[in-house]
């Protein structure tokens, strides 16, 4: 049991060190125009010799608004509608300075409007569109088997769906919530009609899209600012001017051609960022790029930390609760319980949910994927103890072995092909899982997943995808390996 133990630590060392320097955190939401503003702010930073780091993509508003609240980022590229009509919901705020001094009693500072106006719209193949005849959102009532996709956020935002239809009083069913860059993919293959879209989107001339127009002005003005938090501007206030600085700069046919640079043309996001930034301040930013086998080895040793110290973690507390759940009849079946509950809980939910209590990043990750451990381990521990024959138990203690050493020399021995069975099922889904930490920052194979389905790139997801294939095949050899190093040949059979 000590070499399987050794074993077991093995797998889960931590792989990385972090920083003692704390370097200026940038934010920015799941979309490719705000992973551009936050490289842009991240370039910025770096003018001025200041340590910092993006977590890019974190998701929608309201994670990336909890996360700058929490401090576990400094500042964010947002818009005027969305802190309006989402975010600050109910406060009454009627024009920009109610909002400054809205977010203001937040801790949070606002810069002002970087320029453009990147508002929600609808959109349609043009030749769809000519063909119906429609040119207005009102007049897509008048066609009721329409099918509408909408981006996951717009399906629940008060100023998305909900509000859209009533507004419009639009009959339409068949409203499916859809990522928003596969929305573009869904709606070029004939499979939907409308699509929410954001007025710079560069698919909107790339795909032909007409765009609808809200004659009934239901869509607020998004103008697109920085927040940051009220603190920044005491540790970095060369940063705070350059991206005050910045208020007016940025137009909204600048801002599509960024977007189509990258989304069209495939060139990453921080040398358009790079190029934005010296042009508008005259400073040089070195762009640094990893090739693929950096980028590999580095995601490798993100997921293989989330994976292992997740589980490692469980197999230290869900061993003991197996045993537990044998020796004390009533409350194995509460443990059994809990743990098939947790397992039952959506990855992503359980994900969010974390972050309140961990912040972003790989802590929360890790205690998701924690808990998604425990029901493999568990029930297969209690499995394998339930099992043992009794007239094995007696033989032993007819032997006079007190009961922990009962468990130690005889009945966990005998039960271990289970218990490495259930471990090597914890760790597969493991694997799988962590590509949604992606989702909140943890890195790991499923940031070129993400960025794959943003960038419509099939390289990029096979970047990602074919790894964790490969590590998941990789870890059941070792699991089976270690079955045949510890387990004796008799138990195996």
């Amino acid at each position: 049991m000590k070499k399987l133990l050794f074993f077991l630590l093995t797998l889960a060392l931590p792989c990385g060190i972090a920083s003692a320097e704390e370097p200026i955190r940038v934010g920015s939401k799941a979309f490719t125009e705000s992973v551009i503003l936050g490289e842009v702010a991240r370039h910025l930073a770096a003018l001025d010799g200041f340590a910092v780091t993006h977590s890019r993509a974190l998701g929608g508003s309201r994670l990336v608004w909890n996360a700058l609240l929490a401090g576990e980022v400094d500042l964010y590229p947002d818009y005027s509608g969305t802190l309006i009509q989402e975010t600050l919901q109910g406060e009454k705020i009627e024009s920009l300075a109610d909002l400054k001094a809205a977010l203001k009693q937040h801790g949070v500072e606002m810069t002002g409007p970087l320029g453009f106006n990147n508002t929600y719209a609808l959109g349609m193949m043009e030749e769809k569109a000519q063909t119906l005849g429609i040119k207005t959102i009102t007049e897509l009532a008048a066609h009721p088997a329409l099918r509408f996709g909408f981006s996951n956020e717009f399906m629940n935002r008060a100023d998305g769906w909900p509000g859209l239809r009533r507004t419009y009083r639009l009959p339409q069913q068949n409203v499916r919530g859809i990522d928003h860059d596969l929305a573009y993919q869904g709606i070029e293959a004939g499979r939907l009609d409308v699509i929410d879209i954001y007025r710079t989107d560069a698919e909107i001339a790339y795909y032909g899209l007409r765009i609808l127009t809200d004659d009934r002005d239901h869509f607020p003005a998004y103008e697109a600012v920085y927040l940051y938090r009220t603190d920044l501007a005491e540790r970095a206030p060369a940063l705070v001017s350059r991206l005050n600085a910045l208020a007016g700069a940025l137009t909204e046919a600048r801002m599509s051609r960024m977007n189509a640079a990258v989304k069209i043309n495939g060139q990453p996001e921080a040398e358009v960022a790079a190029d934005f930034v010296a042009e508008t301040t005259g400073g040089v930013v070195a762009v640094q790029t990893r090739g693929f086998w950096q980028r590999l080895y580095d995601r490798t040793l993100e997921h293989l930390a989330l994976v292992g110290i997740s589980l490692f973690a469980a197999i230290l507390v869900a061993i003991p609760l197996g045993i537990l759940a044998v020796r004390k009849k009533h409350l194995g079946r509460l443990i059994l319980s809990i743990t098939g509950i947790l397992q039952t809980v959506p990855s992503l939910a359980l994900l969010v949910f974390m972050i309140p209590l961990l912040g972003i990043g790989g802590p929360p990750a890790i205690a998701a994927l924690f808990l998604y451990s425990l029901l493999p381990i568990v029930r297969n521990t209690h499995a394998g103890l339930s099992d043992i024959s009794p007239a094995i138990q007696e033989s032993a203690i007819a032997l006079g072995l007190p009961s922990v050493a009962r468990l130690r020399l005889i009945e966990l021995p005998i039960a271990l092909p289970l218990i490495l069975a259930g471990i090597k099922t914890a760790a597969v889904i493991n694997v799988g899982t962590a590509t949604l930490g992606a989702l909140i920052g943890a890195g790991g194979y499923g940031q070129p997943i993400l960025t794959g389905i943003r960038l419509d790139d099939m390289t990029l997801i096979l970047e990602g995808a074919v790894p964790a294939a490969l590590l998941a095949l990789l870890v059941t050899a070792v699991f089976d390996a270690a079955e045949r190093l510890f387990v004796s040949r008799g138990l195996r059979a």
